[in-house]
């Protein structure tokens, strides 16, 4: 057994509004850059639709994710190595650019610039910002944003084709009662990733002390293979360096013990951040497991109890500091996937074993009940109705269960539960025994859920360790007794006296792991920057 540590997201869809706050604060602090226009780290998609970019949900067609071969074993889907070495030139599963959008631009200055008294509002036809050339607008990121354009191509979603045929009839037709709920998408940062699997110049790599999947920007080529391998289509080419970019889950916010920039700024507070413990040797076969449907549980299978005495001998045999463990057995992410067991991956049928998770949306159960004439206060009724309500448990069986539509329904019938049984306390203070029998839960564990999902402050919403502490006052003594770096002197390569001064800074590095360096920079202020990355290359 090998213990690693994975920092994981779980965001629950219930609370999620649809604002776009997220995409927007990751898009200026990652990609407001020329060459990545139209990229977006973090986008909201409204479901049903063909999200973004279009159809990315058919690996029929893109190729996407891991599959077994007729012996059983764990294969991409893209091919082998000899395949992907004959399209290394000409890549026929690559998404262009009207798969996603292209970007536009308007001339404000035709509206501000203006003058007074004209009898019709100046208008200015939108350009394309990459060419400057006038285009129409046709597509973009969300165009399906509250179903406004999904009428068009909603019914063609892959997860609606799927689907039983008088299963995805009855969605159709609650389509058109405006069924529909948001989903938020960034990196899986994956514990198998395929696009870190297919990259011929071994520039993406998985980061070893927290499992973030990251893009060594020197040693990429551009032979955009983990643009097709991605079956969450979340790895994009920057057209003016022609180097792939990715979402970083943040990683220098990360390991100063900060959330995310999307979570740091949910308007829903819809996000959950924290550690969880694995074990490396079992990601394989938890990848390799013949039946989709048994997927979920074999990679809830591969995440270790953070309170086991074992899993903490084990943890510190790795060199995993003692602050981590505390933070993985505080972590939300292991209450909300291992403990309440109410939080689902998207698409394990991909095999890549997602490290972002979901609550999945529970419809009003309550009026559904009533609609129904069955009582709402009868657990029964209740439960019987969950597979009556208006987001059909097989759409989302095909989003997060590879269509066990089963494992969804018990998940929506513990959040129905935990709302019946909070409504009964608040109201007359009664304990809804039947409640806690039918959903096996006993009623101090039904209001720990609530609570974490309802009113969670905001240290129990991300428990983030921050990079080893000790190893970084090591380096930073180390860096202090030595003059090898030429930045320790006053007036050092490209500064000024001045500003050597100025910003004190002092930088070194130190092998830590075979393969793997620490770097920092310390400026006057006395804050400590750390990264991890491979030697040689940057994170």
């Amino acid at each position: 057994m090998r213990i690693r540590a994975q920092v994981a997201m779980v965001m629950n869809l219930d609370k999620c509004i649809g604002c776009h706050t997220c995409s927007v604060t990751c898009k200026q602090t990652w990609t407001n850059r020329e060459g990545t226009e139209y990229v977006w780290f973090n986008n909201v998609e409204t479901k049903p639709g063909i999200g973004y970019p279009k159809h990315y949900e058919d690996q029929e067609r893109w190729k996407g994710g891991w599959r077994l071969d007729a012996k059983g074993r764990l294969v991409l889907r893209s091919g082998g190595r000899l395949k992907r070495l004959s399209r290394i030139f000409a890549n026929p599963d690559l998404p262009a650019l009207e798969d996603y959008y292209e970007p536009a631009t308007f001339d404000k200055d035709m509206l501000a610039d203006a003058p007074a008294g004209l009898t019709d509002t100046p208008v200015k036809q939108p350009r394309s910002a990459l060419t400057g050339e006038p285009m129409s607008l046709e597509w973009g990121a969300n165009w399906e944003d509250g179903l406004g354009g999904a009428h068009e191509r909603a019914g063609t979603d892959p997860n609606i084709t799927a689907m039983d045929p008088e299963a995805a009839a009855r969605v159709k037709f609650e389509f058109e009662k405006t069924f529909m709920f948001h989903l938020p998408r960034i990196c899986e940062h994956c514990l198998n990733p395929a696009c870190v699997s297919a990259c011929p110049s071994g520039a993406m790599y998985k980061r070893e002390e927290d499992g973030i999947v990251l893009v060594d920007q020197n040693r990429c080529r551009g032979w955009r293979m983990c643009v097709s391998a991605c079956p969450y289509k979340k790895v994009y080419v920057n057209h003016a360096t022609g180097k792939a970019e990715k979402c970083t889950f943040c990683f220098p916010r990360i390991e100063a013990g900060q959330p995310t920039i999307c979570s740091e700024t949910c308007v829903g507070r819809l996000r959950y951040l924290g550690l969880v413990f694995y074990d490396e040797d079992a990601v394989l076969a938890a990848a390799s497991i013949e039946d989709e449907r048994e997927l979920l549980a074999a990679q809830r299978n591969v995440f270790l109890d953070p309170h086991d005495p074992e899993t903490v001998r084990l943890a510190g045999e790795a060199g995993l500091p003692e602050e981590w463990v505390l933070a993985a057995q505080a972590s939300p992410v292991w209450k909300l996937i291992s403990e309440y067991r109410i939080a689902l991956p998207l698409h394990p049928e991909y095999r890549t074993l997602p490290m972002v998770w979901y609550v999945p949306p529970l419809s009003p159960v309550l009026d559904a009940t009533n609609a129904a004439g069955r009582d709402d206060t009868d657990a029964d009724d209740v439960f019987h109705t969950i597979r009556d309500l208006r987001i059909p448990v097989e759409y989302l069986a095909e989003l997060f269960t590879a269509g066990d539509a089963d494992a969804v329904a018990g998940v929506l019938m513990k959040l129905a539960a935990m709302r019946s049984y909070m409504r009964a306390r608040t109201l007359d203070g009664t304990v809804a025994e039947e409640l806690c029998e039918a959903v096996g839960m006993p009623g101090e564990r039904i209001e720990q859920m609530y609570r974490l999902l309802a009113i969670a402050k905001y240290d129990e919403r991300y428990v983030i360790p921050a990079a080893y502490s000790k190893d970084a006052a090591a380096l930073e003594a180390q860096a202090a007794s030595t003059s090898d770096c030429s930045l320790d002197c006053s007036g050092g390569p490209g500064m000024t006296e001045a500003a050597s001064e100025r910003f004190h800074l002092v930088a070194g590095e130190a092998q830590v792991r075979p393969g793997r360096r620490r770097l920092f920079t310390r400026r006057g202020d006395g804050r400590l920057g750390l990264t991890i990355d491979p030697v040689g290359g940057q994170s």
